[in-house]
């Protein structure tokens, strides 16, 4: 049986380790391309997609709610 402890107490913690392997693994250069590949490069139109859908303009009764009347 193999057994490891792994301290993951911390996702901050993970993250900074998991950085620190690639970079000691890959080197700057080789770290930085393969973590581009994981970003989509801000894809799409946020603002034309936000406001996409039915119903965006809230209704009088909801409008009232918000303000306790």
């Amino acid at each position: 049986m193999i057994a490891t402890k792994l301290d993951i107490t911390n996702a901050a913690k993970i993250q900074k380790d998991g950085l620190t392997a690639l970079k000691n693994a890959l080197g700057i250069t080789a770290t930085i391309k393969f973590l581009e590949q994981f970003d989509q490069g801000g894809t799409g139109d946020y603002t034309a997609e936000k406001y996409m859908g039915d119903d965006l303009e809230p209704t009088d009764d909801e409008i009232r709610r918000m303000f306790g009347c």
